[in-house]
């Protein structure tokens, strides 16, 4: 497939008109993102610091129920990867949902789906370069935190904008080393389960029976595992952006979409499965260690939890990385579509740097409100995103369920792929989505999340509304 003739109508998105001072003529993103950058951010992508730092609360709050808190809410992403891959592949564009919301329902739509993403991304840069400045200041004691975030924010930020192929590059090695670093401990774990490695011996059902039994804190902590782990699937998004600076978008979106379901089951509902087995839930190291850690040291393998932290690291770099680049192009694509201020649509060398360095800036931002006011605005700022992911979801699902008939009437020969059973599991799945807010809802720890995520979106709403009118009277 040409890169210059793709197979598919470009989205508006794409293409930014001169008069919105985006871009000159000829200057848009570029396709320097390679077949093997595209499959192994699909494949490496699943496999976020969600996985790694934040499944050890949801362990400790359901016990071994935590593989069915997994397997319902990875059911969940896989129909909503299945939606936007549809229609992704139908309409490449580095708006991803946004463009697709905007196509499907409305410009406000696609404003707010966009702006909510892009804060929550941007905030995200920043609780990751904490998190990763964390594991080095710990194996370099008396370094300060702030100037190892400075450090990562600056290499992802200069390699950003320079060229898509350096992301591309960053997050093809990352994420090799992330699937061998998990491969390797699934390898491990059945071989400890089976009693064939060497020193240790078979567990049976003990871990799954024993200390309260598989559902240690009944339906509530069943719950709260459910709510970690959908949080831990977020970012699985970006392939779908970073298939539109691909040299094949539809073939990219496609092998992503289609090999999703094993992805997530295999590397996500396996590993929680290996960990649960080998090691009791209640063991403290599951929270301070974290699940992988406290497994392979459980397992007695001379330097692996150190290793593992290695592992951990790299997964934090690559989300940090993976999140400039997707900030990025969200803001590059709403500006292009005339929602928001034209500065950040300049593109040079096919790279919109502008919106590179805010995003970084506002990244940055959020770790120095981490350590200045970490109480207050810091706090109201996580729970402002808290549940922003299910929205995005919401809203893709909403774009496909409106999206599906169109294409079928207007352009059936680009539904190259194909949501299942619909309308009925988009129905499902919006159902599932209602279910988790009224769960948030319940919860007091995410009661305020969901209200603080529901404000701004709301205030976003009303902001795109209002300019959607605007525009229509010019």
């Amino acid at each position: 497939m040409s890169r210059t003739t793709p197979s598919v109508e470009p989205s508006p998105a794409d293409t930014p008109p001169r008069s919105e001072g985006a871009a000159a003529a000829g200057d848009s993103l570029s396709h320097g993102l390679k077949q093997r950058h595209l499959s192994m951010i699909a494949l490496g992508g699943v496999i976020g610091a969600g996985l790694f730092v934040g499944s050890g609360a949801g362990i400790a709050a359901a016990g071994p129920s935590i593989v069915i808190a997994y397997a319902v809410s990875g059911l969940l992403v896989m129909l909503v990867m299945r939606m936007l891959g549809e229609m992704s592949a139908a309409y490449p564009s580095s708006g991803s949902f946004s463009a697709h919301a905007e196509r499907a329902i409305g410009p406000w739509a696609g404003f707010t789906a966009g702006w909510s993403f892009w804060v929550l991304l941007c905030t995200a840069v920043g609780l990751e370069g904490i998190g990763a400045a964390k594991i080095v200041s710990g194996w370099l004691p008396g370094t300060p935190e702030w100037a190892w975030v400075a450090l990562f924010m600056v290499v992802f930020c200069v390699a950003n904008l320079a060229a898509v192929k350096n992301f591309g590059e960053f997050e093809f090695w990352f994420a090799a080393l992330k699937v061998g670093a998990i491969t390797l401990f699934l390898v491990l774990g059945v071989l400890a389960i089976l009693g064939v490695l060497p020193g240790t011996d078979a567990p049976g059902a003990s871990n799954l029976t024993g200390d309260g039994g598989f559902l240690p804190n009944g339906g509530e902590g069943l719950v709260i595992g459910l709510l970690a782990s959908v949080f831990a699937y977020g970012g699985i998004e970006t392939v779908t952006i970073a298939a539109a600076e691909s040299e094949k978008p539809v073939e990219g979106v496609t092998k992503a979409v289609r090999t999703a379901m094993w992805r997530i089951a295999l590397f996500y509902i396996g590993s929680m499965a290996v960990i649960v087995m080998l090691v009791p839930w209640d063991d403290k190291a599951v929270v301070e260690k974290g699940p992988y850690v406290a497994t392979l040291d459980h397992l007695g393998i001379p330097g692996a939890g150190q290793l593992m932290n290695v592992v951990v690291l790299v997964a934090l770099l690559s989300a940090m990385n993976a999140n400039i680049y997707g900030s990025s192009r969200i803001a590059y694509s709403l500006v292009a579509r005339g929602q928001g201020p034209k500065a950040l649509g300049r593109v040079s060398s096919g790279v919109p740097r502008v919106a590179v360095l805010a995003s970084c800036v506002f990244g940055f931002v959020c770790v120095v409100l981490s350590y200045w006011r970490p109480d207050d605005v810091f706090a109201w700022l996580l729970n402002m995103i808290g549940a922003v992911i299910l929205v995005v979801w919401f809203f893709i699902a909403a774009s496909q369920l409106l999206m599906r008939r169109r294409l079928e009437r207007e352009a059936p020969e680009k539904l190259v792929v194909r949501m299942w059973a619909f309308p009925w599991l988009t129905w499902v799945a919006l159902a599932g989505m209602a279910a988790i807010f009224v769960l948030m809802a319940r919860q007091a720890d995410t009661r305020v999340q969901l209200y603080s995520t529901g404000g701004m979106t709301l205030c976003l709403a009303v902001v795109g509304y209002a300019w959607q009118r605007a525009r229509a009277k010019h």
